[in-house]
């Protein structure tokens, strides 16, 4: 579960959805390098995280650029973290998570970014035993996200590594994973942020989603904006033989919004993700973790509420409707 630490706590969700449904993976957010401020808040999460017996999700977000991620830093990093599994919390580190975005510093930047992921996996798989690296894109559902602030400029190296089908244009229709591959030898695990943003562009409706929309943009096989996109199970958990994270999931769901209540979205989603299809058609997958914020989306110019803990009713059918095999640990490394 991904929680906004400034409000939650894990003793305050593992007291909504009570001691023995307490989530096994935590996700936490800290830009890259790290400040003084950064070391004690990220001692304050590590101890809950020691405190359940879970592991890390260690998102590292390097906002001022990747050309801000040096081996010294990467080094620091990793020794870092060495300490914190000395003390019983194993990390999945996920660098610069959701890369072919526009929405990040670090977004759209093929070349650099891979460049940057390898010197952290360097560093990583040499000082950090017990800790692994996460390599996580966005689903590619609205791919190539144009019109964001960092959105790759045409004429750029970067553009041209983007255009994979050598067309001239940046659309749909190009690879939206592949050029940024960092190495079989760099990741230990792969993953995606995969979420219901709605049924139809432009997002913001309470819609109930699709009963396959979940499998559809995890594979593919609803296409990108009419064109076919690639199945990423198939590619990267199954074709590099890596265990694999849905890493931020949920469901839309906007106050303001009208149309669907908030139990019929988001069970609907959870029904899906959270299903016996999912734990057998795909079986790499160890690992999902639920969004569990209440914010401001940029896409909608609105509060969404991705939670699904801050309702008893929501909490109430949610574990009756999860199906046995679901709460488990996951080993905390591919390698």
């Amino acid at each position: 579960m991904g929680i906004d630490w400034a409000g939650d706590s894990i003793a305050a969700v593992s007291s909504r959805l009570g001691p023995s449904h307490t989530p096994a993976a935590w996700v936490d957010f800290v830009e890259f390098p790290f400040t003084a401020a950064d070391h004690t808040n990220l001692d304050a999460f590590y101890a809950q995280v020691r405190s359940v017996g879970g592991i890390a999700v260690l998102t590292l977000m390097p906002n001022g650029g990747l050309s801000t991620v040096t081996p010294s830093a990467a080094d620091d990093l990793a020794r870092m973290l060495a300490g914190y599994r000395a003390c019983g919390v194993p990390t999945l580190v996920r660098f610069a998570h959701e890369m072919n975005g526009t929405w990040y510093a670090w977004g759209q930047d093929p070349v650099a970014y891979v460049a940057a992921f390898r010197v952290v996996a360097a560093a990583v798989h040499r000082l950090a035993p017990g800790s692994a690296m996460l390599w996580a894109p966005n689903s590619a559902d609205g791919y190539p996200f144009s019109g964001g602030q960092y959105d790759a400029r045409p004429g750029t190296a970067a553009f041209a590594a983007l255009d994979t089908n050598h067309d001239g244009p940046l659309t749909a229709a190009d690879d939206p994973y592949a050029p940024y591959w960092p190495g079989d030898d760099a990741v230990d695990w792969v993953g995606m942020s995969l979420y219901h943003w709605g049924n139809s562009y432009p997002w913001g409706a309470n819609d109930v989603p699709p009963p396959t929309q979940f499998a559809e943009l995890l594979t593919g096989s609803g296409g990108v904006a009419g064109e076919p996109a690639p199945d990423f199970y198939a590619v990267y958990a199954e074709g590099h033989h890596k265990p694999m994270a849905i890493v931020e999931t949920a469901a839309l769901w906007r106050p303001a919004g009208g149309g669907a209540s908030e139990l019929a979205v988001k069970q609907a989603w959870w029904r899906q993700v959270f299903s016996v299809g999912t734990a057998t058609s795909y079986p790499l997958i160890h690992l999902i973790g639920w969004f569990e914020w209440r914010k401001p989306e940029t896409e909608v110019n609105d509060i969404v509420d991705w939670r699904l803990t801050a309702r008893p009713d929501l909490v109430r059918q949610f574990l009756a409707d999860l199906p046995a095999g679901w709460l488990r640990f996951a080993p905390a490394s591919g390698r």
